[in-house]
């Protein structure tokens, strides 16, 4: 009888990206490669990377600097609204303002990122089937870092919001058979000189 195993989810957000964003930066390809560095030896099974140009430049400069690992890419790890809260689900001190960022988006982007949060969830989280823990990295855009962070601690849905990812910074959790998930790093810039950490992040939050 096959047995089930951890699977250790490494997520990060693209590198930082054109003004356009059709394009990583410099800064954002420096930022790939040393997490690419940073990754060498952790036993990838799969690179994931959403279809925008700026997950899909990262992801190819961080597989540069590891040994074989594949490249897949993936519409569940592309850059959607994952989860739109009503009013009444929000902070009342928040409200507002998140429903004013969230009204700028297209009713395709509303109707859309839902469908491909819950893929996320189904293709990327859980124990895995075998008797070997699994190491995947998702190279992803700071929504699904958000929405993936907030369905491992169990938080409401729309706690997505307000839960911000630097360019190229490292998340990990793990997914037990015998225990809930574990946020073990969040936002790890360790990898990253100090001129390039915090970049994608709201200024009034850097530290």
């Amino acid at each position: 009888m096959t047995g089930m195993a951890a699977r250790y989810l490494y997520l990060t957000r693209h590198g930082e990206a054109s003004s356009d964003e059709s394009e990583l930066t410099d800064a954002g390809r420096q930022q790939a490669a040393l997490l690419g560095e940073r990754l060498r030896g952790v036993p990838l099974a799969a690179i994931h990377h959403g279809p925008l140009a700026r997950a899909e430049q990262t992801a190819r400069l961080v597989g540069e600097r590891l040994d074989g690992v594949p490249h897949h890419r993936s519409e569940a790890a592309g850059d959607y609204l994952p989860y739109l809260p009503t009013r009444e689900e929000l902070p009342p001190e928040a409200a507002d303002a998140w429903l004013k960022f969230l009204d700028q988006f297209t009713a395709e982007e509303r109707e859309q990122g839902p469908g491909l949060a819950a893929a996320a969830l189904a293709d990327f989280t859980g124990p895995v089937v075998g008797d070997e823990p699994r190491h995947e990295l998702v190279v992803t855009h700071n929504f699904l870092v958000g929405w993936l962070v907030r369905a491992a601690l169990d938080a409401p849905k729309w706690r997505w919001l307000g839960i911000n990812h630097a360019n190229a910074a490292l998340t990990v959790i793990r997914y037990a058979p015998d225990r809930p998930p574990a946020v073990l790093l969040f936002n790890d810039t360790g990898h990253l000189p100090t001129e390039l950490r915090w970049t994608g992040f709201p200024p009034e939050l850097h530290v």
